[in-house]
């Protein structure tokens, strides 16, 4: 049976004209670790206007590189919890 030790929130928060998306995520970890990443989209100017699609691209690429910066964390962490180099975490 698997319990809940601990629960992690996301933040996100946007930047937008008509053309471009901006995300900035962060998460806090209990360990007091922030770690931010940032997200872009674009509008084709033959796109409708659409800002909830640009935050949806803007975001996803946000956690995309989020995720990214969690894995790097946590190999770093195995390499020096273990002492020895493992291999990459790829998603």
């Amino acid at each position: 049976m698997m319990h809940t030790a601990v629960g992690w929130h996301v933040e996100l928060e946007f930047k937008e004209d008509t053309q471009h998306t901006e995300a900035a995520a962060l998460v806090r970890l209990p360990d007091g670790t922030e770690v931010r990443s940032h997200g872009h989209a674009s509008r084709h100017h033959t796109d409708a206007n659409q800002p909830r699609v640009g935050e949806e691209i803007a975001g996803a690429r946000a956690l995309n590189e989020l995720a990214m910066q969690l894995l790097t964390k946590a190999h770093d962490e195995i390499d020096s919890a273990s002492g020895r180099t493992s291999h990459a975490i790829h998603v």
